[in-house]
């Protein structure tokens, strides 16, 4: 059996406030190629298909219009979708009803009996191959919140334990339904110790990084395990078996050089055979000037010598400028735009990083209540500057701030 494992499409996502539905469907476009390519049995989408909960109408219609595209081109395809952190299982299962006899199967959150007992029969889903055969039984476990999960009775952290025992479970419920042959595999959107993560990109499912799951809550007999919430493509654990695909798009700069990619998985048997990363074309480049923050007027030169070829605004490279100074620069994007002016590249972020000397590091000198009673907005406001960019804020800016002291004060306008 051939699996392609894939999660993390933030469909709806914009990228600094630049819209992606060129790129979302650029790689819809591509996915329905391998799929077809390749021959696929079955599609894994290991969570987060849209990138907030209550996603566009556009959204929406992009994902059902490249499921009936799928279901056209590879008419016996299974498809199972999983809700992530950023989804609403309620609104990702609505449509089930209308999906499953055109075998898309989505299981969005965990549901209880009138006993309160987890309805374990709807996390085991059976996947077909091209012949018709059920070839492997998928523990379908969606993103789980601290309700989601069995209560344990002893020591140790409820919730990281409970989702061990919904695993076991699970796992026990699928081995009495397999034959012979037949493979056990496992979906999970979840944050595995030790894996490596994305600044600025990923949210934090739980504070603290009390979410991190242990590889080991995977038992020998699953044959593959495909996971979502990261967005970096890797092994966890050494492992081979139990990998996240990662996204098929940079969500922030931190991603720049990430290799996108979705993963064909195949099955001899009840064993893993071959898992083949299938790199994706990304439709939109991402450039960083300069690669290291450099001070603002070499950054200016930098710019004003761009040269990218003419492109259609949707196609047009993501700029993000790295600039050091030693202050504040009141005029810093419009210096930057107006070095950009009538270049193909859409500026997505300006980041500032100081180079001066700071006192942040350094312990102030206790200040008494009655010091900071007697203390002015103005002298506030320079202590703070002074501690953050290590020198003195200019007249000009100081005449700004108490001028917006005043406004403040004396209320808007008529």
């Amino acid at each position: 059996m051939r699996l392609l494992h894939t999660s993390d499409w933030h469909l709806g996502q914009t990228f600094h406030d630049f819209d992606r539905t060129h790129e979302h469907q650029s790689f819809l476009d591509g996915l329905l190629d391998i799929l077809e390519g390749e021959q696929v049995d079955a599609l894994l989408i290991a969570g987060d298909v849209f990138d907030n909960p209550n996603p566009s109408a556009a959204a929406q219609r992009q994902l059902y219009r490249f499921l009936g595209a799928a279901k056209r081109r590879l008419p016996r395809l299974d498809i199972l979708i999983i809700a992530g952190n950023h989804d609403s299982p309620g609104r990702l299962e609505a449509p089930e009803p209308l999906l499953g006899p055109f075998d898309v199967r989505v299981v969005g959150s965990v549901e209880r009996d009138h006993r309160g007992d987890i309805d374990l029969e709807r996390l085991i889903v059976p996947l077909r191959n091209r012949d018709g055969e059920i070839a492997a039984w998928c523990l379908a476990i969606p993103y789980l919140r601290p309700g989601d999960v069995p209560r344990v009775e002893r020591g140790g952290d409820p919730y990281l334990d409970g989702i061990a025992l919904l695993y076991r479970q699970a796992l026990e419920l699928a081995l009495r339904r397999r034959e012979p042959g037949q493979a056990i595999i496992a979906l999970g959107h979840c944050h595995m110790s030790g894996a490596q993560t994305s600044e600025d990109s990923e949210r934090r499912i739980l504070i603290g990084g009390v979410e991190s799951l242990a590889v080991e809550i995977f038992d020998p007999a699953i044959s593959y395990v495909a996971l979502g919430h990261l967005h970096r493509a890797q092994r966890v654990g050494g492992q081979e078996r139990v990998r996240y695909s990662g996204s098929p798009l940079p969500m922030s700069f931190t991603e720049i050089q990430y290799p996108h990619q979705v993963l064909r998985v195949d099955l001899a048997g009840q064993t893993l055979g071959e898992v083949t990363p299938m790199i994706l074309r990304r439709p939109v480049e991402l450039l960083r000037i300069p690669k290291e923050p450099a001070p603002l007027d070499e950054v200016l030169d930098l710019l004003d010598e761009l040269d990218r070829p003419e492109a259609p605004r949707e196609l047009q490279p993501y700029l993000q400028a790295r600039v050091r100074l030693d202050v504040p620069e009141p005029g810093l994007r419009a210096r930057i735009e107006s070095a950009l002016e009538g270049k193909s590249v859409r500026l997505a972020k300006i980041e500032t990083t100081y180079g001066g000397p700071t006192h942040e590091d350094a312990s102030p000198e206790p200040v008494s209540l009655d010091d900071l009673a007697r203390l002015q907005p103005d002298e506030i406001f320079t202590e703070l500057f002074r501690r953050r960019y290590g020198a003195e804020p200019s007249t000009e800016l100081l005449l700004a701030f108490r001028e917006l002291l005043l406004t403040d004060e004396e209320g808007p306008a008529s």
